[in-house]
């Protein structure tokens, strides 16, 4: 069983900066993709961004691209999500979650972590808040 385990969120003022911390156990052989997702009230979760374990690839949403930065240390199993000027916008519960690639052959993170649909374990989520 995939066990996820966040850290890092908490209040922040806008153009301030967050670290999120994810650190993954229980993964078994093959490829997984880790990432962030949120939810805004009355919706379902939505990917923020993801990485690949395997071959680094990434995806971000539209809203963070050139704020967000992921990376990962596979020996430390633990994924980073850099959130860099960050705007009221961004508050929100931030839940880390796995993807089992080797399920999903032939799709890329780019696609598997728009959608919460293939995400096989999640994480408790950690609040980020940006105040104005």
């Amino acid at each position: 069983e995939v066990q996820l385990v966040e850290s890092g969120g908490g209040l922040v003022q806008a153009g301030g900066s967050l670290r999120l911390s994810c650190t993954a156990s229980g993964l078994a052989a093959g490829d997984y993709a880790i990432g962030w997702y949120h939810e805004a009230p009355g919706t379902w979760r939505k990917g923020v961004s993801c990485i690949s374990r395997g071959d680094g690839s990434t995806y971000y949403t539209d809203s963070v691209k050139g704020r967000f930065t992921i990376s990962s240390d596979n020996a430390k199993n633990t994924v980073y999500l850099q959130m860099n000027n960050l705007t009221p916008e961004d508050s929100s519960v931030y839940y880390c979650a796995s993807i089992a690639m080797m399920y999903y052959s032939n799709y890329g993170v780019d696609i598997l972590c728009a959608s919460a649909n293939p995400v096989g374990s999640w994480g408790r989520g950690t609040q980020v808040t940006v105040s104005s």
